[in-house]
């Protein structure tokens, strides 16, 4: 005789093992980040064709439009295997989308460990992502903004000190340099205060030829590698804490779906069964 399907009587055609609960909440859970990385795309690809196509180019690689467009790319994908195959109730897509989801999630993981034993290679790659990122900073208003961004938040200057920014040509400081900025840091790396009532826009104008005493009166002199460490080392708890909030929901939803292809299989399982049985009834 064959198997029946779990606890569930051969002639009940109305049984499902298929819980709707599992179905539509795996299905919400994928609509709210498939719209999400909707999103994401739109904003990449507006902000990308805001940009002269030329200056863009130069710093693809560091280019925050890009790299949100194909995080959102990747997204929209695998959100869009786990919508349609949890409503359908495709095990091929829902395969798919859990096993994106599990490379992603041990991929964090991989990263996350090699980048703690191997922090110095670690910091030697960031080391040459920022001098890249100097050398294309009046290239990319996006980049521009970011950089800026940085230098004020973490009170910095530069990778690994303040003149660093002779990589860049506006702010090189060679003599046969024709640029207004020769030997100039960025405003961002000005050491201003609130309390000023007028501010120098012009405070770091010549400050690399400088040393850092002189420097530091009116610029921050520190790289700002070494204080995104310090920030790291003290924000351990917190960023914990938002590596815990990433992967929880990739693991709910390598769970759910995991849980909806059971259900299916089993319910094909009893289909399957219900149709030899009406066949051959003695069986």
């Amino acid at each position: 005789m064959g198997r029946r399907g779990r606890g569930a009587p051969a002639n009940d055609e109305d049984f499902s093992f298929i819980s709707p609960v599992v179905k539509y909440f795996l299905f919400l859970f994928n609509l709210i980040f498939w719209v999400i990385s909707l999103v994401m795309v739109l904003i990449g690809v507006y902000a990308r064709t805001m940009k002269h196509t030329e200056a863009a180019m130069a710093s693809l690689s560091v280019d925050p439009a890009v790299m949100l467009m194909v995080v959102g790319v990747l997204m929209f994908f695998i959100t869009f295997c786990g919508c349609v195959g949890s409503l359908r109730e495709n095990i091929c897509l829902l395969q798919t989308f859990c096993i994106f989801l599990t490379v992603i999630f041990l991929l964090q993981l991989v990263a996350g460990v090699l980048g703690f034993v191997f922090s110095d290679k670690a910091r030697t790659r960031v080391t040459a992502l920022i001098n890249n990122a100097i050398v294309h900073y009046r290239e990319d208003i996006d980049l521009q903004n970011l950089i800026d961004f940085g230098q004020k938040e973490f009170r910095c200057c530069g990778g690994v000190a303040y003149t660093d920014w002779s990589q860049n040509i506006y702010f090189n400081c060679t003599r046969n340099n024709p640029s207004r900025e020769r030997c100039s840091v960025p405003f961002s790396c000005c050491n201003v205060t609130e309390k000023k009532v007028v501010i120098n826009t012009m405070c770091g104008q010549g400050m690399q030829e400088r040393d850092y005493i002189q420097a530091g009166t009116f610029i921050h002199t520190n790289g700002c590698i070494d204080k995104l460490v310090d920030w790291i080392h003290s924000n351990l708890f917190m960023l914990g804490g938002i590596a815990l909030g990433l992967a929880i929901p990739q693991l709910v939803g390598i769970m759910l779906s995991q849980i909806l292809i059971n259900q299916i299989k089993d319910q094909i399982e009893l289909q399957n069964y219900n149709l030899r049985h009406r066949s051959d009834p003695w069986r």
